[in-house]
């Protein structure tokens, strides 16, 4: 993850990243638990299985990256299997393409796993 983003951000931009994988992640588990519950079709299954457990990633800041392109993935799934307004959709995976590509923010497991450490040698 490290060579992916060169830091993670802190302070106030780290505090926005956080913000916006809560809401990315809880509208994730939200949809995908309400589909669950509705569909009975396999592909539906699937797809809101994979649903909450991107939310859940999402939500820890676990391997964004790979998270993001799966909320890409899931937004445009869901548009083509349940015909609806895109709109929601679109949104979600445009921030699922922002998290891709600027990262989890320091308030998050990937940067307590990849971040970089400090070491102090003292006397």
């Amino acid at each position: 993850m490290r060579r992916l983003f060169s830091n993670f951000a802190r302070g106030w931009p780290g505090v926005g990243l956080l913000l916006i994988r809560l809401v990315a992640g809880v509208s994730l588990i939200g949809h995908g638990l309400q589909r669950f519950q509705v569909d009975e079709t396999p592909a539906s299954l699937v797809l809101s299985l994979l649903a909450i457990g991107d939310g859940a990633l999402l939500l820890a800041g676990l391997w964004t990256p790979i998270a993001g392109l799966f909320v890409i993935a899931i937004a445009i799934g869901q548009t083509i299997l349940h015909h609806e307004n895109p709109y929601p959709a679109i949104l979600l995976a445009t921030i699922g393409a922002a998290l891709a590509l600027v990262g989890p923010g320091a308030l998050s497991v990937d940067a307590r796993l990849f971040g970089w450490k400090r070491i102090d040698i003292g006397n």
